[in-house]
């Protein structure tokens, strides 16, 4: 069964959000992706406290100084496409209210006609947590616990109430419901973090680094599924953080999705034999501008689907 593509959107410096985004989301859909992304970066210190993804030493990528919000950007993109899924890949869940996000996302379905998927994370940035959050950083698993309850009292049905640490909803009715439930895909970075995945989400949001490492977690979350007694399937789509260059990489030290549109393609293909439902390109970061992602883009997805992806 052929793998679903997905693309990310402009959200990057280089872009013109309000124009760049519509003519992606459009272009992609055109070329035969299925599903749009964004993820969420708020901030760029400088100094940062800690290095990116908190490695000690590692430096912010100069892309993330300035990033589109998330779900403008998916509002932009569901207005200018008809059958395009909109996810998010990942939100931080604890730098938003529990309550507000999700209104906003159930707001977003109901305007893209039941388009959206809500991938969460916890993040891992002391910055954008003393600028944002709802809670400490050390709170960050039950603040997204208490995001997945509040979801699933707002999009249930009313009277909703609820009654949490950082939430109190009295007894009202709360509008619009999602057009059908909105699937939830989360991280599996920690024991505690699958067993909520497999116990609570309905899908998987890895980041592809190398097809084995890929297949081997996929058949390790899927294990740990049946001995929890999960009976619905677990969906996943998988983030690949491309590094595109007109001419091909040569020499040794080459990344997965790193070089040219055929080396692209030539991961893409190793890592769809993972298993996992759907990959997501993001190649925002080294194209110069729109009008080169969505050609690169294009010809990406004609050539991975050409070569049997």
């Amino acid at each position: 069964m052929p793998v679903t593509l997905g693309l990310s959107l402009p959200q990057m410096k280089q872009y013109d959000i309000g124009r760049d985004v519509a003519t992606v989301a459009r272009a992609a859909e055109e070329a035969g992706y299925e599903s749009l992304w964004v993820f969420e970066r708020v901030l760029f210190p400088e100094p940062a406290t800690q290095g990116l993804y908190g490695v000690p030493g590692l430096p912010w990528p100069d892309t993330y100084r300035s990033v589109a919000d998330p779900l403008i950007t998916l509002t932009l993109a569901a207005a200018a496409t008809e059958r395009a899924r909109l996810g998010t890949s990942v939100l931080i869940a604890p730098l938003h209210v529990p309550f507000q996000l999700a209104r906003s996302l159930a707001s977003l379905d109901v305007a893209s006609g039941g388009r959206v998927i809500a991938g969460l994370g916890t993040g891992w940035s002391l910055d954008e947590y003393a600028a944002s959050s709802v809670a400490p950083f050390e709170k960050r698993g039950a603040v997204l616990d208490e995001v997945l309850d509040v979801f699933a009292a707002v999009w249930g049905p009313d009277p909703v109430s609820y009654e949490g640490e950082l939430t109190t909803i009295a007894p009202s009715e709360v509008g619009p419901k999602p057009v059908r439930p909105i699937p939830v895909y989360l991280p599996a970075n920690s024991p505690r973090a699958t067993r909520r995945l497999v116990d609570r989400a309905d899908g998987w949001v890895p980041v592809a680094m190398g097809a084995a490492q890929l297949t081997e977690q996929w058949r390790q979350l899927r294990e740990l599924a049946a001995e929890r007694g999960r009976e619905r399937p677990l969906d996943a789509c998988a983030r690949a953080n491309a590094l595109y260059s007109a001419k091909p990489f040569e020499g040794e030290g080459r990344q997965p999705f790193q070089g040219s549109v055929a080396q692209i393609v030539e991961d893409l293909v190793a890592h769809a034999e993972s298993g996992v439902p759907e990959i997501m390109l993001d190649l925002q970061s080294t194209t110069r501008d729109a009008a080169e992602l969505a050609d690169v883009a294009a010809e990406v997805y004609a050539e991975a689907r050409a070569a049997g992806v």
